[in-house]
């Protein structure tokens, strides 16, 4: 089974955090679904870099890394991943979205509104269950 190693940012402006919506995929399950933006880490890229890389590409955001939050580990029926996330700040909230649907500014208490990937859930659950 392919195995693959990505980031994601939980982006904080004004106590609101960034969501966004995946576009049509192959497979079914992460379709449509809601995940925190990021993406593949490069070779010889630091996890630090591919994040700050991946928004920029994804969103057209620059972004700050606050600290990293905590690192899931994932088994989707055609793949696994580990997943590298980072609570990150913006000055703005002016997006382009290049690879996404739709995205949303949400406070945390209302996280669980939206349809999430599997593999964000843990990462969702800690937000909404501890102060960041």
């Amino acid at each position: 089974m392919n195995h693959i190693e990505v980031v994601s940012a939980v982006i904080i402006y004004n106590e609101r955090i960034l969501c966004v919506q995946r576009n049509e995929h192959k497979y079914d399950y992460i379709a449509y679904k809601y995940e925190f933006p990021g993406g593949k880490i490069e070779p010889g890229e630091t996890k630090e870099q591919a994040v700050i890389r991946e928004i920029k590409e994804e969103l057209e955001l620059d972004i700050f890394i606050v600290a990293e939050y905590m690192t899931v580990e994932h088994e989707y029926p055609d793949f696994t991943m580990t997943m590298h996330s980072f609570i990150c700040s913006c000055e703005n909230t002016k997006i382009a979205l290049t690879e996404h649907i739709d995205f949303r500014w949400f406070n945390r208490e209302l996280l669980y509104l939206l349809d999430w990937s599997a593999a964000d859930m843990p990462v969702v659950e800690k937000i909404m269950n501890t102060k960041i």
